[in-house]
């Protein structure tokens, strides 16, 4: 069994589903991805580093839908989102793809202080404060400070509710981050009844998942996005590719203050990513 070398040096078997389900995202047929994942998993040495393994998908890819030139790695994407208000905002139209009602953050008042939330969520006749955590490298863990920090919220708002002091009943938390959770983390948010959405937890519905699932994916997973251009489409409200991809062109450029050949030229590579 070959084996891959991850960035902080820790071993794994080579798994070829999961570069199977890389090239998946890329556009790439169920059957084209299983031949290629094969021949991939033959070619490299034992040990082999992930980011060499990644550099050979793409290139493999590209030979077959040229379109995949124009994606970015999606962890990578998310992280080259600005904690706020990009990414923020992009978390609350995630929520609402997936059959939320969303309001942007506001400030709440607890029974002992008041308190600033990233959104307010209802769905299924609950009510939730969300809190969006963004860490630029995905390689960092979120750990469990943020779900000891929801509890002690979420009781100092029931109770401010009680007291009539809170306006909006609140019945929990959700935690949404880029990357991956610590065990502490999770183990704490299943005891507390604290929702969680990481990268890749929890398995059913997981940060990944959802964006897949919906095509939701950040604007930065189009290849060449400058830092400065995706600013200002935030900043007008664009967060999503498929807000690019299939908006009103003139109308997103003037709002940006990004020239029109710039959007066109995004939003060609944009459909190029989401189409089949």
């Amino acid at each position: 069994m070959k084996h891959v070398t991850k960035v902080d040096g820790t071993r794994q078997p080579f798994d070829p589903l999961k570069v199977q389900r890389t090239l998946r995202n890329m556009g790439i047929g169920a059957e084209e991805a299983e031949r290629i994942a094969g021949d991939i998993e033959e070619s490299v040495p034992d040990g082999v580093r992930t980011a060499a393994v990644l550099r050979m998908i793409r290139a493999r890819a590209r030979a077959v839908r040229p379109a995949a030139a124009h994606r970015t790695n999606l962890r990578r994407a998310l992280g080259l989102l600005r904690s706020k208000p990009d990414f923020e905002e992009f978390v609350r139209v995630l929520l609402r793809e997936h059959g939320y009602r969303v309001e942007t953050g506001c400030i709440l008042a607890g029974l002992c202080g008041e308190h600033e939330v990233d959104a307010i969520a209802e769905r299924d006749g609950a009510t939730i404060f969300v809190e969006v955590k963004h860490h630029v490298s995905h390689h960092r863990v979120t750990g469990l400070d943020e779900g000891r920090i929801a509890r002690a919220i979420i009781e100092d708002l029931q109770e401010g509710f009680r007291s009539g002091r809170c306006t909006v009943s609140i019945d929990g938390a959700l935690i949404v981050c880029n990357t991956k959770l610590s065990e502490h983390a999770k183990r704490y948010a299943t005891c507390r009844g604290i929702g969680h959405i990481g990268w890749d937890y929890p398995e059913d519905q997981n940060l990944r998942t959802m964006i897949e699932k919906t095509q939701s994916y950040p604007v930065t997973i189009v290849a060449g996005v400058r830092s400065s251009i995706s600013t200002r489409l935030a900043a007008a409200g664009v967060v999503t590719a498929k807000q690019v991809a299939y908006g009103d062109a003139a109308t997103i450029a003037h709002d940006a203050g990004i020239p029109l050949k710039e959007v066109l030229l995004i939003a060609g590579r944009a459909r190029a990513v989401l189409e089949p």
